[in-house]
């Protein structure tokens, strides 16, 4: 494969691959089953039940 067909590939099909890729990894946050873990992730770093146990224990 020549230089020139591989930059033609990547400039075509390598872009709408990278597009499609970054929708379906946007997307899957918004399903139901993904949600609760999403929300669990994003309040991960407020919850200081550990760190608590952790001083005092």
């Amino acid at each position: 494969m020549t230089y020139d067909a591989l930059r033609h590939f990547a400039d075509s099909w390598g872009l709408v691959f990278m597009g499609a890729t970054y929708v379906v990894l946007i997307g899957w946050h918004f399903l139901p089953h993904a949600r609760r873990s999403s929300h669990h992730a994003a309040r991960m770093i407020l919850d200081d039940s550990d760190q608590t146990e952790a001083d005092h224990g």
